[in-house]
């Protein structure tokens, strides 16, 4: 591995063009970049993000020709193109399958990113080909603003995968690009970041990998407040809709090693985290008749401690939870079962290319909205 402390252009595009991984810089995080056409870079890319193969990546671009090279763009595509691009915003597009294998979803959907950070762009401008902008962390492990906060996360094995470095400091926070899937009938928030469709926050969950992803990254929101105040993640939702495996990505993004499971006969359940005070308290209030068994759980002393917790079916005990809106920030997260009419147009989707619903199939569709209080 080499470390350099400067956009070396021809260095940085000699490595990918010889299926190096290079970490670099973007205006939003550091980025793990390989050529998305190398099958070799590719399979390293997956090794180093320790994450099975089969799930996508989305890929940078320079601009409207190079997308239409790799994906077929809609109406809906173009017109999100116009109105944002460049800027942190991801289109999810069908494919045209010149990326690697690897890349595109198990649908052949692939999500194109445009920037506006001149090293990146000159980087994809002489490789000639789009690069992948995945974020530079490990499942589940802080998006890296710098790289010493990376190497703290990465084993020595995933450190040797790395080629090269660019090391420019501290990039300033900024929110993970929005990432927006424009295949169905109308164009659906997969991710939310900067850039908003909607006045309220909504986004679109496939899978129970998604729904947990979406509690990491809500965490990720949130944690900088962990110690400070109580922070309450108030889930709300039918049974069955996700709110335990919300809370399985909320527990894998703080650190809890222990399986995660719903404490609906126990009331409550504690995880604590390795190596500080911290836990995350895990209350189920679908047996609660009444607001004050809630607070019989000690609620106010556990907001007091500043706790992290978790509350499903929120919406029974919602007058005790919401006595404490002054001292703790408070989220409210609702969870519930993607429309008919989505459904059908997914299927379609499916149906027309031919694949299998069994891993994206209706009973994993949700749509997932959140509020802070």
């Amino acid at each position: 591995m080499e470390i350099i402390k400067t956009g070396n252009l021809e260095k940085v595009v000699d490595v990918l063009k010889n299926g190096g991984l290079v970490i670099m810089p973007t205006e939003t995080v550091y980025i793990a970049a390989v050529d998305a056409t190398n099958e070799r870079a590719v399979k390293k890319l997956v090794k180093y993000k320790n994450r099975p193969f089969g799930k996508p990546f989305s890929v940078g671009t320079t601009g409207l020709e190079m997308m239409k090279k790799h994906v077929e763009m809609n109406e809906a595509a173009e017109n999100l193109y116009k109105t944002f691009y460049p800027g942190p915003i991801t289109i999810v597009c069908q494919g045209k399958h010149k990326v690697s294998p690897g890349i595109e979803s198990e649908i052949g959907t692939l999500g194109i990113f445009v920037t506006d950070h001149k090293l990146t762009i000159d980087v994809i401008k002489k490789l000639g080909k789009p690069i992948t902008t995945t974020s530079a962390n490990s499942s589940y492990k802080p998006r890296p603003f710098k790289i010493s906060n990376l190497f703290k996360y990465l084993s020595k094995k995933q450190k040797a995968y790395i080629d090269l470095v660019i090391d420019v400091g501290e990039i300033p926070f900024h929110e993970a690009s929005t990432v927006i899937d424009t295949t169905l009938d109308d164009p659906a928030v997969l991710r939310q970041g900067e850039i908003k469709l909607k006045n309220k926050v909504e986004v679109l969950s496939r899978s129970e990998e998604a729904t947990q992803n979406t509690g990491k990254e809500l965490w990720q929101k949130y944690e900088k407040h962990q110690g400070q105040r109580a922070i309450v993640f108030a889930l709300v939702g039918p049974m069955g809709a996700g709110k335990t495996v919300f809370t399985k990505g909320l527990a894998k993004a703080m650190g809890v090693k222990e399986e995660v499971v719903s404490p609906t006969y126990d009331l409550e359940l504690d995880y604590r985290l390795p190596t500080t005070n911290y836990k995350l308290i895990h209350i189920d209030a679908w047996r609660m008749s009444s607001d004050s068994e809630l607070a019989e759980l000690d609620f106010a002393k556990k907001i007091t401690d500043k706790s992290v917790i978790a509350v499903e079916w929120a919406d029974r005990v919602a007058e005790e939870i919401r006595k404490h809106n002054e001292e703790a920030i408070i989220v409210w997260v609702k969870i519930k079962y993607l429309p008919r009419r989505l459904r059908l147009a997914e299927s379609r989707l499916r149906r027309a290319k031919g694949r299998s619903r069994a891993k994206a199939g209706k009973d994993n569709d949700r749509l997932i909205s959140w509020g802070v209080i």
